[in-house]
Parts: structure tokens; sequence; C-alpha cells
């Protein structure tokens, strides 16, 4: 059985429920509590010395990283080789946004952290560094239905959760018309799941 560390609220877990729930893999969920900073006792610190969640279990096998995690769920369940083909070029590509979606998109997060949480970090700093990022994600939709392929991949999932909630942390996305468009057709992808901060697209009429 898969079992995954979770908090409801955290966009990084989010992208291991949603892609797990994509594929329609079954795992067990263990609540943290991050508020009150559970991911840092020494329970969770055996787990991932780092003290973040998710951490993910499958058999004997212990991950942590949200963007490590879903390449090892795409390579081993998704038999279609769909959501992270496995050819070099595409590989590559879509590795530029994992990147992206662990790091610069987390400028979002951090902004998020403090607006309904109250974190003590710079929140005009992490709100620039966002829209730097959020231009240039922008720029590069110009044209394209999703970050690389001509499909939605595991790229797209990492991206996708801080983007859509950057309104939490005070960040308008009105100015990217391409984000908007992209989030939207996130959205679409069947067995699409919302969480707290990003809704369902309404059922049609």
């Amino acid at each position: 059985m898969i079992t995954l560390y979770d908090f409801e609220l955290s966009g990084s877990c989010y992208k291991v429920r949603l892609l797990l729930n994509i594929l329609d893999i079954a795992y067990e969920k263990v609540t943290v509590d991050f508020v009150n900073k559970e991911h840092k006792s020494s329970k969770y610190t055996q787990l991932n010395p780092f003290g973040e969640i998710p951490i993910f279990k499958d058999g004997d096998l212990l991950l942590r990283d949200a963007q490590a995690i879903m390449v090892y769920i795409a390579r081993k369940y998704d038999t279609a080789n769909y959501w992270y083909p496995n050819d070099a070029e595409a590989m590559g590509r879509i590795n530029q946004w994992l990147s992206t979606g662990g790091n610069e998109v987390m400028s979002a997060a951090g902004a998020r952290l403090v607006k309904i949480l109250n974190y003590p970090l710079n929140l005009e700093a992490l709100q620039a560094r966002a829209n730097a990022t959020f231009t240039i994600l922008n720029d590069h939709l110009a044209g394209r239905r999703f970050l690389e392929l001509d499909h939605p991949t595991i790229g797209d999932i990492a991206c996708f959760p801080y983007t859509a909630m950057a309104g939490e942390g005070g960040i308008s996305l009105s100015p990217y018309p391409n984000i908007l468009r992209w989030i939207d057709r996130m959205k679409q992808i069947p067995r699409f799941i919302p969480m707290p901060g990003i809704a369902a697209l309404p059922a049609a009429a």
C-alpha cells in the first residue's frame, strides 16, 4: 500500500494527490499537522530529515520532494507513458518545469504562507519574484496549450498549484491571460480534483 503524508492546504502535497487521482492509484493518506509544525518533529524528521512534506512511502521505498515523487509515480504506474514520456527530449523539457515548480514558483507559495499563516517572510520580495516568474510563464504559454508537450505532463502539475493559488499570496493573475487559460485547461483534465483555494470548473449546464 502507498502512504502519503499529507496536509490538505499544501500545494506540494496536492501535486501528489492530483497525480495519484488522475492515475486512479489507491493510497492511504496520513494527515500531518503542518500549522503546528508536526512535520518538524522527530517522528517526521526520521522519515524526511529536511522536515518537509509531502513524504511518500511505497513498500520499502521512502521518498521526499513532490517533484521526485511524481517522477516515481509516473514512471512506475503510468502504463500509457503519458505524464512523463521516457524519451530523452521529452524528459529534459519536462524536467525544466519540475525544477521551476520546485523553485521559482515557490515564491508564490512563500507569499501565501505570509498572508494565510503569518510566516515572518519578506512579502514584497516574494511577490516581486513570483510576478517575474509569472511573466516568463505567461510568455512561454503564448501559443501553447501546455508547458511543453501537446498534452499535460508532470511538469504542468509541478507548476500548477501555487500558480493557481497566487491570489492567496496577494498576487493577481489578471495580467497573465495565458496562465489563466492554462489553469482552466488543467482543471479539464479527466479525474481532476480541487483543493482549498483551487476550485473545480463549474459543471456544464
